[in-house]
């Protein structure tokens, strides 16, 4: 896999209708429905259509939102932001810089000891790669944001 993050046809082809609804029409899923609000796993959470690496499940926490919740994302730039006047009161909007992919949106009530911040992000938008296949898909730079967790787990 190569480390070339970017948005084509061929991707936005292949997404499903949830994906295309989420990440192309600004949409929502529904909460608790969805496939990673529950996931526990060590691994990161890539932009379902250019691949770029955006969030860290070492960031991630049970918000009881019943959306993946993260408290930043592993590169600031990673994420584009912009005000959102969908609903009565304005949201902050999440977008992928490299595809500009709808994610979700980022509040100001997460926790505290992590700097306030709650990334609730759309599953439909994202692909989770386990930290044992980082290697193997080719984010292999991001093994070290799970060192001390497998050192931990082997002990």
């Amino acid at each position: 896999m190569t480390n070339e993050y970017r948005k084509t046809p061929e991707a936005i082809s292949a997404l499903t209708d949830l994906q295309y609804q989420v990440t192309q029409r600004d949409g929502t899923e529904p909460p608790f429905r969805n496939a990673h609000w529950n996931n526990h796993d060590p691994g990161i959470y890539v932009d379902v259509v250019s691949g770029e690496p955006l969030f860290s499940s070492t960031d991630k926490f049970d918000s009881g939102t019943g959306w993946p919740s993260f408290t930043r994302p592993i590169d600031p730039e990673a994420v584009t932001t912009k005000t959102d006047w969908k609903m009565i009161l304005p949201r902050t909007e999440v977008r992928s810089a490299i595809a500009d992919s709808h994610l979700g949106h980022v509040f100001r009530d997460g926790p505290r000891d992590a700097g306030g911040l709650r990334y609730c992000m759309n599953s439909a938008a994202l692909r989770f790669v386990p930290a044992s296949d980082l290697q193997a898909q080719g984010y292999g730079a991001y093994r070290r944001l799970f060192e001390n967790t497998q050192k931990e787990n082997a002990s």
